[in-house]
């Protein structure tokens, strides 16, 4: 597996990610919540392998309730015991719902037991559809293995059933629906507190804190007021992406669209490295680092004008510098689109990655990753919560990705957008083409945690007071 996230100066992206993310476990039932009275499933697990190499779960979930079930609500967990200092990583072989719609992650166990301190948490994209009543997904063929392809032990497996060889149901792994408790049995002190199961209903009064909002209400790069609110439009030389590219502040460009400002980040090439035009804008001060961050953006799949094909990376992340090669108070997070593949993905793939340091050279990489791959062309809410225990990404409302306290940031960061081109290899003409990241808003709110119907109630009410921009964040200490 490549690694999904590159660098903002010049690292070369082609590490494996090291996977560990906290999480809570599920539990079994025998009277569900009302919120899942409706929807119920059951999992159905079979061993493929008993071997050393890696472990091998293949998994059905079957809709056992009365009402249709979007799998894009399920989550089902398979839980294990790591090897020392071991990191793992995930694959899919084969699955009637397509691996592409199948998302599989890894997370560490609030208590861990002699039988399981980690899990892997198997997901579902929109794109997986819905299990209506009696259906069930047909064969989900995983497995996953240790980064290093060291060999590993199954026989202190929670979840591991050794004389599983058929499918049926098996309560060793767990499953919610909507983040409700439904199905199996988690490791013991790992008991769930079921969450909202309506994440789209607004609170009534929006949360208050320092916060950084802005609309992106102005009139060009050069408007002296994007200054004035603490942005930088980046014309400075030097990575990531094409050698010799420029970062054009006169391609970041602001235009009504209905009631909203909206900014735009275009970027651009004609086959050289001269002739490549990249765009970043981001805040001066790094002084962001506990809280909710939201952003409203637009990704593309294809050009504005021009041939297609192009390796570009449209982003929304936050940020600080590296003082040394695998430094410990690094920080970044990510939210990466790529619309044409790269990195070794051959088509649209959209990442979220925690970063807890890198070393460029030798390449060295200690981050986790969630990705999904499929398209993401349009509109998207993009959500990022930082505690002091658990990293969380939402997009449209929806769970993405859940990292582990070992990626906490530990040094404020700076807010970014940028879009620019990891090589030229993705489309060799030299026809002029170029691509358009748009952006509606963002929000960054202090030290709340906030769900993203609480995020949508709080850009609401500052664009019924017609507040375009705020910033009460503080200085860094």
């Amino acid at each position: 597996m490549n690694d999904p996230t590159r660098s903002r100066s010049l690292r070369i992206r082609a590490a494996l990610a090291v996977a560990a993310v906290t999480g809570l476990g599920a539990t079994a039932l025998t009277a569900l919540p009302a919120a899942a009275a409706g929807e119920a499933v059951t999992v159905q697990y079979r061993q493929s392998s008993t071997g050393g190499d890696q472990v091998e779960p293949w998994l059905k979930v079957v809709n056992t309730g009365a009402s249709s079930v979007p799998l894009s609500q399920v989550k089902v967990r398979y839980y294990f015991k790591a090897d020392a200092g071991a990191s793992y990583t995930y694959a899919c072989s084969w699955a009637v719902k397509g691996c592409a719609n199948l998302t599989g992650t890894f997370g560490t166990l609030a208590h861990p037991t002699a039988t399981a301190d980690r899990y892997l948490e198997i997901g579902f994209t929109a794109g997986a559809g819905s299990l209506a009543p009696g259906a069930d997904t047909g064969d989900m063929q995983l497995r996953f293995h240790r980064s290093n392809w060291q060999s590993l032990n199954q026989s202190d497996d929670y979840s591991f059933g050794p004389a599983q060889t058929t499918y049926a149901n098996w309560s060793k792994v767990t499953a919610t629906v909507g983040g409700v408790p439904v199905w199996g049995t988690a490791p013991a002190g790992n008991e769930p507190t079921p969450t909202p199961t309506d994440p789209t209903t607004p609170p009534t009064d929006p949360p208050t804190g320092a916060a950084l909002f802005d609309d992106f209400d102005y009139t060009g790069h050069t408007d002296p007021a994007i200054n004035a609110h603490g942005w930088s439009v980046r014309s400075n030389s030097g990575g990531p992406g094409v050698p010799g590219a420029t970062w054009a502040p006169e391609n970041v460009t602001f235009a009504k669209e209905g009631t909203n400002s909206i900014m735009n980040l275009r970027s651009s090439t004609a086959g050289t490295g001269e002739s490549t035009r990249h765009t970043e804008i981001l805040t001066r001060a790094s002084k962001f680092k506990n809280g909710t961050y939201a952003a409203r953006v637009r990704f593309s799949d294809a050009p504005v004008s021009g041939p297609d094909g192009d390796r570009v990376v449209q982003t929304f992340f936050t940020i600080n510098d590296l003082k040394a090669p695998m430094a410990d108070d690094y920080a970044e997070y990510d939210f990466e689109y790529l619309p044409n593949g790269g990195w070794g993905e051959p088509a649209n793939i959209l990442y979220t990655t925690s970063w807890e340091t890198y070393r460029p050279d030798p390449w060295e990489a200690v981050n986790q990753h969630s990705e999904v791959r499929a398209s993401y062309a349009g509109w998207h809410d993009l959500v990022l919560t930082i505690d002091d225990n658990t990293i969380v990404y939402y997009v449209d409302g929806q769970e993405f990705g859940r990292h582990d306290a070992r990626y906490l940031p530990e040094r404020p960061m700076s807010i970014n957008f940028n879009q620019w081109l990891i090589d030229l290899a993705g489309q060799t003409s030299t026809t002029p083409r170029s691509y358009d990241q748009k952006v509606d808003y963002v929000l960054h709110v202090k030290d709340q945690i906030l769900s993203p119907a609480q995020v949508a109630a709080k850009v609401g009410a500052y664009r019924t007071a017609g507040t375009a921009f705020q910033d009460t964040v503080p200085a860094a200490q």
